[in-house]
């Protein structure tokens, strides 16, 4: 899927955060709502505005962004006796 046809930035709606076309719900908040518990079908419910394929796109610009991230484990201290 080619999510720049669902999803773009303009520094004049949210500052620059990357929204779903035609609307200001970044995807920030939408990948909230999923990781709070929401559905598919209670997202489109609640954002009736949103189509499954711009929610698929949400995903693919994720996924794409990770592919440029490295995340590496840190080591913890452990207290000393």
């Amino acid at each position: 899927m080619d999510w720049r046809q669902y999803i773009h930035s303009d520094p004049g709606v949210l500052v620059g955060k990357p929204v779903v076309r035609g609307t200001r719900l970044s995807v920030q908040f939408l990948l909230e709502l999923f990781s709070a518990g929401w559905t598919e079908r209670q997202v489109l419910d609640s954002y009736p505005q949103l189509t499954r394929e711009q929610l698929q796109a949400v995903f693919a610009f994720v996924a794409e962004c990770m592919k440029e991230e490295a995340m590496y484990t840190l080591p913890v201290d452990q207290p000393r006796p």
